[in-house]
């Protein structure tokens, strides 16, 4: 027997009653996000794997836009759960919106556990080309 082992084998109990606290506490994650912006207006892509749509919401409250979200991770037929770091975790994000974008027009689409938000430029915030005429 190692050392490993050993460890683990005399308080198991101990263990599995932490991990199981831990697994009743929500914890909150911080989902990576990228964003590319241009003279039409804002991209942003947030990974936020195992969610769905039904357990995503993205709202905008005075200037800032908010990303919510719950994963779920379904443990398959037949198995059971040995162990998990995370077992349903709850994502959140917010940005402050500055006065140049349309919040009214923002366009939401989750595929694979990308939500990707396309967050256009209000009208007269777009730069426009202005021409000269010859007298």
């Amino acid at each position: 027997m190692n050392d490993t082992t050993e460890l683990a084998s005399k308080d198991e109990t101990a263990l599995a009653r932490r991990e199981d606290e831990q697994s009743q506490r929500p914890i909150t994650l911080t989902p990576p996000v990228d964003i590319f912006e241009d003279s039409q207006g804002i991209t942003l892509w947030a990974d936020l794997p195992g969610v769905t749509k039904d357990r995503l919401d993205v709202k905008v409250h005075d200037g800032n836009l908010y990303i919510e979200a719950e994963a779920v991770v379904p443990t398959p037929a037949g198995l059971r759960l040995q162990h998990a770091e995370i077992r349903q975790p709850h994502f959140a994000r917010a940005f402050a919106l500055g006065a140049d974008f349309d919040a009214t027009k923002i366009d939401a689409n989750l595929k694979d556990g990308v939500l990707k938000l396309t967050i256009p430029r209000r009208d007269e915030a777009r730069p426009r080309r202005i021409e000269v005429r010859t007298d």
